[in-house]
């Protein structure tokens, strides 16, 4: 029998009022394979034979997003990581987009899993992260604890790649909708250059916008919170059902994907990925929303997906 290339598959279920919250939660960077309430996919589900699709459900860490040709500086010495992206020059997605993660604790309704980020080209840190996925009456719930267990201060950011879904409704008929003020604009590497306001321009999300009319690889920030300083990005289709993200306070930036390669059937297509971030791309060298924990110093932060009803 072929190994499944996510390597191990842990199935959760809970019974919530509104129907059954189902998950696959994979070994290989402890992605969201499947996530569905009431029979209603909230993500794009992939199947357990193939690789995560454009990165589909993954834990980015210890940066998301682009690292501009892998380069960065420590304390004046220049740090070559992996150029894991090809196509642009980049180091790409973190350390741990291929590494299968460790079970600590399991149960019907949730898994954690942990990860050593042990030092290699570019990174000179030993990090243990751990990631609780849990299920709960609208969808999940997800949390990530990162420990510098390095004899030094050492830099961490943190994202996810999760494909959002709303049922049955073509992704091309899904309105997106993020309250947020400014967005970074990219070089011809995908890299930020600068940010703008998002008044007047093809990056303004905050009336909804249809996926299929937008063009979207963009990362946002001041963002504005609930009174609980929870960020949220929903989309809904016609009817009114719907998905959301949301993010508590520790991931004030989110990238917006509108991905026209995603694989449909025999071809390719739209699927829009929102990206909870703790920092944008190219982090180690802006030093934006970077976090330095100091040795045994230990960060938690949280986000979810539900399912909202018309």
């Amino acid at each position: 029998m072929t190994a499944a290339p996510t390597g191990g598959q842990y199935r959760l279920h809970h019974a919530g009022p509104d129907g059954v919250v189902e998950a696959v939660i994979t070994e290989v960077a402890a992605g969201i394979r499947e996530l569905r309430v009431a029979g209603f996919d909230i993500t794009e589900p992939f199947p357990v034979t193939e690789q995560p699709p454009g990165a589909n459900g993954i834990v980015l860490v210890p940066w998301p997003n682009r690292v501009a040709g892998g380069v960065w500086e420590l304390d004046g010495a220049r740090q070559q990581l992996d150029v894991s992206e090809p196509k642009y020059g980049n180091a790409s997605h973190g350390l741990l987009r291929f590494a299968p993660y460790r079970v600590v604790s399991q149960t019907e309704t949730a898994v954690q899993q942990e990860a050593t980020i042990h030092p290699q080209h570019g990174w000179p840190f030993t990090l243990e992260t751990r990631v609780l996925h849990e299920l709960v009456d609208d969808g999940i719930r997800v949390t990530h604890e990162i420990t510098n267990r390095s004899g030094v201060r050492a830099p961490v950011a943190v994202g996810a790649h999760p494909y959002l879904r709303a049922g049955d409704t073509p992704a091309e008929d899904l309105v997106v909708t993020l309250d947020a003020d400014t967005a970074f604009t990219v070089d011809e590497q995908k890299v930020p250059n600068g940010t703008v306001p998002v008044e007047g321009t093809p990056y303004d999300l905050r009336q909804g916008v249809r996926a299929g009319d937008a063009d979207l690889d963009t990362a946002y920030k001041d963002i504005t919170p609930d009174t609980d300083g929870v960020r949220r990005t929903t989309m809904h289709g016609p009817e009114g059902d719907g998905v959301e993200l949301w993010q508590d306070a520790s991931f004030p930036y989110v990238q917006v994907f509108t991905s026209r390669e995603y694989p449909r059937g025999d071809g390719k297509g739209l699927a829009v990925a929102v990206e909870p971030m703790t920092a944008p791309a190219n982090a180690l060298n802006s030093g934006e929303g970077l976090r330095w924990l100091e040795p045994d110093e230990t960060w938690t932060g949280s986000w979810g997906i539900r399912r909202v009803w018309s």
